[in-house]
């Protein structure tokens, strides 16, 4: 009897007995979230640091998961280019993938894809700001491995509007997967700047 688990509820222990997948754990596994990031103009800075303001403000409110997409999520891939060719936004895409034997089925909803010529590139899984990121790490993973896009990395971002985490899938083999550093907003200065240099990296890389 097929198994079926909700995307939402899955942990990275049930995706690494399942599917296989495994932690890359040095830092050369990932290195396109740190070499050569392109520069963020000054522009660029002062429209992230409204960003980052807006989100101070309403985060003292109940900031939901869509205020999260719209106040920090979507500026971001907007200028990181991500609203203009060769890239397009699908949303709420429905996702599922089946281990080995087909004996468990994760199917779930996505919650922004980014998609160039039909491969799905960039998985964005917001969360609301009391939220962990811990908690949407193994979700985008389960999305990811769903991507059919196997030749070359795949790419995700999970955040809760504070935090920001990058990770790369590699399924050729034994599918493998790292994370970057994590990037928080109420740190001193603007992390948004880190954030969006690593976006237009990723863009720059999986528009070749």
């Amino acid at each position: 009897m097929v198994q079926l688990i909700a995307a939402t509820a899955i942990n990275l222990h049930d995706l690494e007995s399942r599917f296989q997948l495994h932690l890359f754990d040095d830092d050369q596994s990932f290195r396109e979230w740190q070499d050569d990031l392109p520069e963020i103009t000054e522009l660029e800075k002062e429209q992230l640091d409204r960003v980052k303001a807006c989100y101070l403000n309403l985060v003292q409110y109940s900031m939901l998961e869509e205020a999260v997409k719209m106040v920090v999520v979507s500026p971001l891939l907007n200028l990181a280019g991500f609203y203009l060719p060769p890239f397009y936004i699908a949303t709420e895409e429905t996702v599922e993938i089946s281990d080995e034997d087909e004996e468990v089925v994760v199917k779930g909803k996505i919650d922004v894809l980014v998609v160039k010529n039909q491969l799905w590139i960039l998985v964005i899984e917001s969360k609301r700001p009391s939220y962990s990121l811990e908690v949407a790490i193994p979700q985008a993973l389960a999305y990811m491995m769903a991507s059919p896009n196997t030749d070359r990395p795949t790419f995700g971002m999970v955040t809760n509007g504070r935090d920001f985490q990058f990770i790369k899938l590699v399924r050729q083999g034994i599918p493998k997967y790292a994370l970057s550093n994590s990037f928080d907003i109420r740190d001193r200065g603007n992390e948004l700047y880190g954030v969006l240099s690593v976006l237009k990296q990723l863009a720059e890389i999986i528009s070749v």
